[in-house]
């Protein structure tokens, strides 16, 4: 279980960064049966800050999957691991080596790395031919006795070593007499990656409605880029002070005050969002408050989604607020 959350933790993630989300995610989740259970928006809000929402989703539809087809125990066959929800090759590789000793491969970025330079191959690592035929490679090799210490001396090879963005260490890697990319001064030709597309900009004004010491926010659709997560309602487009009064009005809100807060730009693997935000401060009388709830709702805002006022404390505490927001959350702290 553990190694499980930490390896789908760490994709696309640096290990001093994952750290602190780890060890708070075991603490109040320690175990398959707890996964399983947790509230979506409670498992988001411990997933905040490591990006890539779906993730936290898949462990816990895949934990849910062990409780109902294995008992609540972890399945240990190499077959069974990678038949869960968002698992793929290297994870179950991973898994399979590193805590039941099967001889499968575990290839991530680090390896593809390692292996393209070991044999110069020229085949683009993107793509999936040249992941399985690395994984074909690797497991004629693996020794049966050890596969889970080769697969992370490959790892860490690539991690510190045949590394990234630089030169690679060549004087201090035990493979470098093995190394046709080495032995031809080619290194920094490896791995060979096609380019990606440009990702593209979108513009989009973010609105902090205030009200004393609460904030309006909304839920974002089941499905799509950031799907289930609480966000400060926003609108693509960069709006003028005049069109951001008028999109407060269609929301069922005047604004009292209204000023601007600055810019903020995030960068998702496709789109690159550049934010400008407004703060408005809103008149409590204009909004309907519901007794006991510690939350009041607004008419639908211009987009049908339904707005609410939570307390600053409660945005911080309770709910999912992806890191695209976290300069206007932020500013709600010491505003």
């Amino acid at each position: 279980y553990r190694v499980w959350i930490s390896e789908i933790m760490l994709q696309q993630t640096r290990v001093e960064a994952v750290k602190p989300y780890y060890e708070r995610f075991l603490s109040e989740l320690p175990d398959v049966s707890a996964l399983a259970s947790v509230e979506e928006d409670r498992l988001l809000k411990l997933w905040e800050g490591l990006g890539y929402y779906n993730r936290a989703r898949n462990l816990k539809a895949a934990a849910c999957q062990i409780m109902e087809q294995y008992g609540g125990r972890f399945p240990s066959s190499y077959e069974e691991i990678r038949s869960l929800k968002g698992i793929g090759n290297y994870t179950a590789g991973a898994i399979g080596s590193f805590v039941y000793h099967i001889p499968k491969p575990a290839v991530d970025g680090n390896v593809l790395r390692v292996v393209s330079r070991l044999a110069a191959d020229e085949g683009d690592i993107k793509t999936a031919a040249v992941r399985s035929k690395v994984e074909e490679l690797i497991e004629e090799i693996i020794p049966k006795d050890a596969p889970g210490d080769f697969n992370q001396g490959l790892i860490e090879l690539g991690a510190i070593v045949c590394v990234p963005n630089g030169e690679p260490k060549c004087a201090a890697c035990p493979l470098e007499a093995l190394c046709k990319a080495h032995k031809e001064g080619r290194e920094m030709d490896f791995p060979v990656k096609k380019k990606a597309k440009a990702r593209r900009i979108e513009k989009r004004t973010v609105f902090i409605f205030r009200d004393n010491e609460k904030v309006a926010i909304r839920k974002r659709p089941q499905k799509g880029l950031l799907a289930g997560m609480y966000e400060f309602p926003n609108v693509e487009g960069h709006l003028r002070t005049e069109e951001v009064i008028g999109y407060a009005q269609t929301a069922g809100l005047t604004p009292v005050r209204v000023k601007r807060i600055g810019t903020a730009k995030h960068i998702f693997s496709h789109v690159e969002w550049h934010m400008t935000g407004y703060e408005l401060l809103v008149d409590e009388l204009e909004k309907t408050s519901a007794p006991n709830v510690g939350q009041m709702c607004v008419e639908n805002g211009a987009d049908g989604s339904e707005n609410i006022f939570v307390k600053i404390k409660q945005l911080e505490e309770e709910y999912a607020m992806p890191s695209a927001f976290d300069k206007f959350v932020e500013h709600t702290r010491f505003s």
